[in-house]
């Protein structure tokens, strides 16, 4: 009885329809779109293969750029035996089961390719489980990751896999994808050219996601091409691929600062709209702005942190969506600024010189001399005050006896900077000119 429930079961699961992406998954690796940087002539898993020397691996990348994929066809190539499992669902004694049973194929002469999908949930413990089973043939490890490896993984795993990083599909890729979809299903997409377009701006890299994309278009019953307007009243736009806390973040982060550096506004505030509306906290942003105007134009234009200051109190008055605006204009306004580190690097020099000359006091014509005895002591004697002093400026030193006097600042020719340079130069050509005297 229980026999024959089981083939009616599978002859319901053969006829039941599968889903697109499932229908189009790749048979071997060539039929693979995109990631010819890992699996292209010469590439790091061609070379392996061609040499029968593959190793662990750890797949990082976006989803639906093709990780479960490559590894099932990396087992087919390979003859091994395909596992996959998932951190999030599997517990220790899961694991021990798979590691079991590895061992039982490799005593019969079959060995194990496991897959392990976002292996960046395992803690240090599971992952150090992995290592006993890896070094002795056990089990050859794939592991994929959305996550830096360099954060979310062991030392000790990374040490024994090559990293591969796959890359989010270009628009040529996922039209070649889109054309594959099409002859699968038999007709084409009804979509004119800028709606075609926008379909595959809508899956934002994602290969799954563009073919779940493409099934739900292929089944509306229309009377000629869907435009781009009509197509984005009928679907939703995929979310933003953004983490506020992991790799997303400081790339996004990192983007945006050095585009403000490179006085680029136009690319500043499109790194801005990302974070903003990946969800990223308007706070941390006008932190950011400020330390920007702080430590990459400084005195060239003093203003700059006004502005972003002022920027930061209207945002925190008006909120969200209306605040933002204040934040964007603070982004270009330091964008178009002159910039300068002069007032970074002198901080950085002075902090340098301070620790390597350690508690040497100030001279003594420059200590306070409250009490009898520090007078006495000669605390605050040969003093000049600069206020009676011709030009205001008596060139007295003030650096420890015996220290060399330390150069830290040396402003650029750019903006107000230009006058303080200036002003600088003539400091120190009256302070030799006063110590000469």
């Amino acid at each position: 009885m229980a026999d024959l429930f089981d083939t009616v079961e599978g002859e319901n699961a053969a006829s039941a329809p599968r889903p697109l992406a499932d229908r189009l998954r790749p048979r071997n690796l060539s039929e693979v779109i995109g990631q010819d940087q890992v699996l292209g002539t010469d590439a790091p898993l061609s070379t392996m293969l061609a040499g029968g020397t593959l190793s662990s691996l750890i797949f990082w990348g976006p989803p639906g750029v093709g990780k479960t994929t490559i590894a099932r066809l990396l087992a087919d190539e390979t003859d091994l035996h395909f596992v996959q499992i998932s951190a999030i669902f599997t517990g220790v004694q899961d694991l021990k089961k798979v590691f079991e049973e590895a061992k039982h194929r490799r005593r019969t002469g079959q060995g194990t390719l496991l897959f392990v999908d976002e292996i960046h949930r395992f803690n240090k413990a599971q992952q150090d489980g992995f290592l006993p089973h890896m070094e002795d043939g056990t089990i050859l490890l794939v592991g994929a990751t959305t996550e830096n490896p360099s954060f979310e993984l062991n030392a000790a795993l990374l040490s024994r896999a090559q990293v591969m990083v796959l890359e989010r599909l270009s628009l040529a890729d996922l039209e070649r994808l889109a054309q594959r979809a099409e002859m699968e299903l038999g007709r084409g997409l009804p979509l004119d050219g800028p709606a075609r377009e926008a379909l595959l701006e809508m899956s934002d890299g994602d290969g799954r996601a563009l073919l779940n994309l493409v099934e739900q278009v292929a089944g509306w019953t229309l009377e000629g091409k869907l435009d781009r307007a009509g197509l984005t009243r009928r679907l939703t736009r995929r979310a933003t691929k953004y983490d506020k806390s992991g790799e997303e973040h400081y790339n996004l982060i990192s983007a945006l600062h050095k585009s403000v550096r490179g006085s680029d506004p136009d690319a500043a505030l499109y790194w801005l709209a990302r974070m903003l509306q990946g969800g990223e906290d308007p706070r941390y942003l006008a932190r950011r702005i400020t330390r920007m105007a702080v430590e990459d134009i400084g005195l060239a234009d003093p203003q700059a942190q006004t502005i972003c200051l002022h920027a930061w109190e209207t945002y925190e008055r008006l909120g969200s969506p209306e605040g933002e605006l204040a934040l964007a204009q603070a982004i270009t306004y330091l964008a178009l600024a002159p910039k300068s580190n002069g007032g970074y690097v002198a901080w950085k020099a002075a902090q340098q010189a301070a620790r390597q000359t350690g508690s040497e006091p100030p001279p003594k014509h420059i200590r306070n001399a409250p009490t009898k005895l520090m007078k006495e002591q000669g605390y605050g004697e040969g003093y000049a005050y600069d206020h009676d002093a011709e030009d205001g400026f008596s060139g007295q030193n003030y650096f420890p006896d015996g220290m060399k006097r330390g150069v830290y600042y040396q402003p650029p020719e750019r903006g107000f900077e230009r006058e303080l340079k200036r002003r600088l130069d003539y400091f120190v050509k009256l302070r030799a000119k006063r110590q000469g005297g």
